[in-house]
């Protein structure tokens, strides 16, 4: 029987590599609508308003959870929530997970409701940066000269937006992080139906849920059975909001190749951004402008390595 692969790690001729995963329109579609809606929701967190912080944090544990135990009624798999809950090890995985994707939740809100959506787009613009840090601190990964190249012009950008906003971009950096761990978390879990992942750490976060709407009830902050029927479904929106993008994005990551899914990833900041300046008004300051142009650049040369790199590498 023949090797698999001769001795330089290489395929034998008579075994031609897999053909890259092909473009799906369906694919397509499904990515760019996650982007796309994770892109548009500063307009969503807005359309809660009077709702606090808190409080839009608090019911999107809520009625998250109550989306996900429907849908996971509805294609009877409930039993993959037992697994990620019933095992030790994946327990504290996925309670990790939630503790991350909570925080990421509430720095989001927080920066959406006190003017800050550029900002929190900064974030998002930063993240694939961070993964790329991550993989060399914690898998060991080394990095080409071009990726080098774009982690130094990226530290350089938050140095600029640092004197040029007057202080650091904690927002920017703390959205950058909490989701960025998150992802490295998730990664731990393996391969797992993402709507029982999601209520998996929905129900890890049921504690913050009782003690947030205690405290908001306590301090009449409680809006959501205060502020009518209208201000009420917009909040219970904030399930199917949380979900729909995640479910989408499962679709798209099984029929889409790596590269053009992390094209699309840039759909979500470049649409905050848009919504920050143009719809909310926020203001950019030169030293901001020139911060963010750095960042840009930053992308740009991890993105063009990173196609360079995929077309050596078919597979």
């Amino acid at each position: 029987m023949s090797r698999a692969l001769d001795h330089r790690g290489a395929r034998p001729a008579n075994r031609p590599a897999p053909p890259a995963r092909p473009v799906t329109p369906g694919g397509l579609a499904a990515g760019a609508g996650a982007y796309l809606l994770w892109g548009g929701l500063p307009l969503y967190v807005a359309a809660t308003a009077p709702a606090s912080a808190v409080e839009v944090v608090v019911v999107r544990i809520g009625f998250t959870l109550v989306t996900c135990a429907v849908l996971l009624a509805a294609t009877r798999r409930w039993r993959d929530v037992g697994a990620l809950v019933g095992r030790p090890r994946r327990l504290g995985a996925t309670a990790l997970a939630a503790v991350l994707i909570g925080a990421n939740w509430a720095i989001y809100t927080y920066a959406v409701v006190s003017g800050q959506t550029i900002e929190a787009a900064l974030g998002y613009f930063i993240n694939p940066l961070v993964a790329v840090l991550a993989g060399v601190f914690l898998l060991g990964e080394r990095l080409r000269p071009a990726q080098w190249a774009a982690v130094g012009i990226s530290v350089v950008a938050v140095l600029v937006l640092a004197v040029g906003h007057g202080a650091v971009p904690w927002i920017g950096l703390g959205l950058a992080l909490s989701f960025g761990s998150y992802g490295i978390a998730k990664n731990r879990l393996g391969p797992v139906n993402p709507v029982a992942s999601l209520t998996a750490e929905t129900i890890v976060l049921l504690p913050a849920l009782v003690a947030g709407t205690w405290w908001l009830a306590a301090t009449a902050q409680l809006t959501l059975v205060t502020g009518g029927p209208g201000h009420f479904w917009v909040l219970a929106l904030s399930g199917p909001v949380t979900a729909a993008p995640l479910i989408l994005f499962g679709a798209a990551a099984g029929r889409l190749p790596l590269t053009v899914v992390g094209m699309l990833q840039y759909l979500t900041p470049v649409i905050q951004f848009l919504v920050g300046l143009l719809v909310f008004g926020e203001h950019m300051t030169p030293g901001r402008w020139a911060g963010f142009v750095l960042i840009w650049c930053a992308l740009a040369v991890l993105s063009v390595d990173s196609l360079r790199v995929a077309r050596r590498q078919p597979r």
